[in-house]
């Protein structure tokens, strides 16, 4: 379908530059919004900017500039550096899914800890982008780029994880603890993610146990092809992980583009922005590395090995039990479909040596999945719980 989207955009391109008037008659406009929306419906497979170019800090406005400040094969340490502070903020460590979509899926979670926090956050890389040289990519590799990002941050910083990264997060910190690291995080948030999937299972862990591990490895693994860089690797598509997470709400998604062209036609080119930038984010994804893939849907998904207290890192029993001096905030949103209520606040249970004053767990009321770490309930009532447990503990 491409051809067809490239001609759309074509299109488009020659209303900018040879007809700028011509949207003043209403079915030309109505011609050139369904191109639009057409041209739209693509997979993206290069990383969108997070586009943060400052924050609010207290009563002024703070200019923001990313850098990265860690660069390993598979990911990137990014820093959102505020130059113009007098008094320096808490480090906060935000680890971002890896599960088809790029680390810029979180921008309004990253903007939002900006007001009060210097944020850093997982950078992952494309798969198909990384050589075959470089080794493979699992569980445990994960767990360790987890670590050594924290050991960058140093002491007394703090960690949130959103979703999927929430049991290699809560793995790491009990593998620093058991090491008694003295990096090992302040306070750790762990928002929607499935510690413990036999709780209240949705959707996604019914497919998770329908199948078995080689059905996951004879339908979803491919090889990156020639002309890129990772050419051989084994990956998981990002596109195929896309299609699952649109399929889950398809009504939902095809009203959303009506809205679009509806929109154009009608010329509200500021509500038709707010649509196009989400799915501008949305539908950018990256390929995951099959043995990370595969592992994941194994450890996690099928077998629930940290919630049963049999997950092993580098052969080494992992111990949430060692976890006695970072507070633990988890996070769940009441119509999550992708992550049910229980499966994160299972990671309370796990944490036997935290005192009761070290934990805090937060149900959101009217929200789902994405809700919990984006839009305005993420940043009027969930983020304050974020922002007050590291006040706590700094």
């Amino acid at each position: 379908m491409e051809p067809s989207r490239r001609m759309a955009r074509g299109l488009l391109g020659l209303r900018d530059r040879i007809w700028p008037d011509a949207d003043r008659n209403d079915w030309v406009r109505r011609f050139h919004a369904l191109c639009d929306s057409y041209a739209l419906a693509s997979v993206i497979s290069t990383r969108p900017p997070f586009a943060i170019k400052a924050v609010p800090v207290g009563n002024q406005m703070v200019p923001v500039r990313e850098e990265v400040v860690q660069s390993l094969p598979f990911g990137n340490l990014v820093h959102f550096a505020k130059d113009d502070l007098d008094t320096p903020q808490p480090k906060m460590l935000v680890v971002a899914p890896l599960s088809g979509h790029f680390a810029t899926l979180l921008h309004h979670t990253v903007e939002v800890l900006l007001r009060d926090h210097d944020v850093y956050i997982t950078d992952w890389r494309h798969a198909r982008e990384v050589p075959v040289g470089e080794g493979a990519f699992g569980l445990d590799d994960y767990i360790d780029y987890i670590i050594a990002f924290l050991r960058h941050l140093g002491p007394n910083s703090h960690l949130l994880a959103v979703c999927q990264p929430c049991v290699p997060a809560l793995a790491a910190v009990a593998v620093m603890a058991g090491t008694r690291d003295p990096c090992q995080p302040r306070t750790m948030t762990l928002m929607g993610g499935p510690i413990d999937v036999r709780e209240a299972p949705t959707v996604v862990n019914d497919l998770a146990r329908q199948h078995s591990l080689d059905w996951f490895e004879a339908n979803l693994i491919s090889q990156v092809p020639a002309r890129y860089a990772g050419a051989g690797r084994r990956v998981y598509p990002g596109f195929l992980q896309l299609h699952a997470f649109m399929s889950m709400n398809m009504g939902r998604h095809l009203e959303q583009f009506r809205r679009f062209y509806q929109a154009l036609a009608d010329a509200r080119i500021s509500d038709a922005d707010k649509i196009r930038d989400f799915y501008v984010e949305y539908f950018s994804v990256l390929d995951l590395t099959a043995e990370f893939y595969l592992e994941t849907i194994d450890r996690v998904f099928q077998r629930a090995l940290l919630a049963k207290g049999e997950l092993d890192h580098r052969g080494v029993r992992v111990d949430c039990g060692a976890i006695r001096h970072t507070a633990l905030l988890t996070v769940e949103g009441e119509r999550d479909d992708i992550c049910g209520v229980g499966q994160t606040a299972a990671a309370h249970l796990l944490c036997t040596s935290l005192r009761p004053h070290l934990k805090r767990h937060h149900l959101q009321p009217g929200v789902g999945h994405y809700g919990v770490f984006s839009g305005s309930k993420w940043e009027k009532q969930i983020y304050p719980q974020v922002r007050n447990l590291v006040l706590a503990m700094s």
